[in-house]
């Protein structure tokens, strides 16, 4: 009983002084800054929606859903998969919302949300191979 006491003793001892370094090295933390692997160079959002109140995020949300489903559109209507077509301006898809949507209601915009989403889940198989082709997925 006591050889087993002074085992787990230096053991326990030798785990801590191995497992600090162990854990640094791995450097988990997580930030805020996201650099994307292709296409570092992205528009950014117009400022209204990235300053958009919490209430009327679904806004939101349905401007990137329509951003992502006419970008996927172009790279399969193309068969290009250039920064320029996977991440063009959001002019496009703000002009969408603007003349479809700005007047709906929360229901109707999580309605075309869900829409767009089919979309571009069925749009994307194709749009992958088209940009893994081209080293920009």
């Amino acid at each position: 009983m006591k050889h087993r006491i002074v085992r787990l003793t230096w053991f326990t001892a030798v785990l801590g002084l191995v497992a600090p370094p162990l854990i640094a090295e791995r450097n988990l933390t997580p930030s805020l800054e996201s650099v994307p692997n292709v296409c570092t160079e992205r528009p950014n959002e117009p400022d209204w929606m990235e300053n958009i109140v919490l209430r009327d995020a679904y806004q939101r949300v349905l401007i990137q859903d329509i951003y992502r489903a006419q970008s996927l559109e172009r790279i399969v209507k193309t068969g290009s998969c250039d920064c320029a077509t996977r991440f063009p301006t959001w002019d496009t898809a703000e002009g969408t919302f603007r003349e479809n949507y700005a007047d709906a209601n929360r229901s109707d915009m999580l309605q075309a949300s869900d829409i767009y989403n089919r979309r571009a889940n069925e749009l994307r198989p194709r749009a992958q191979a088209i940009c893994e082709a081209t080293g920009n997925w």
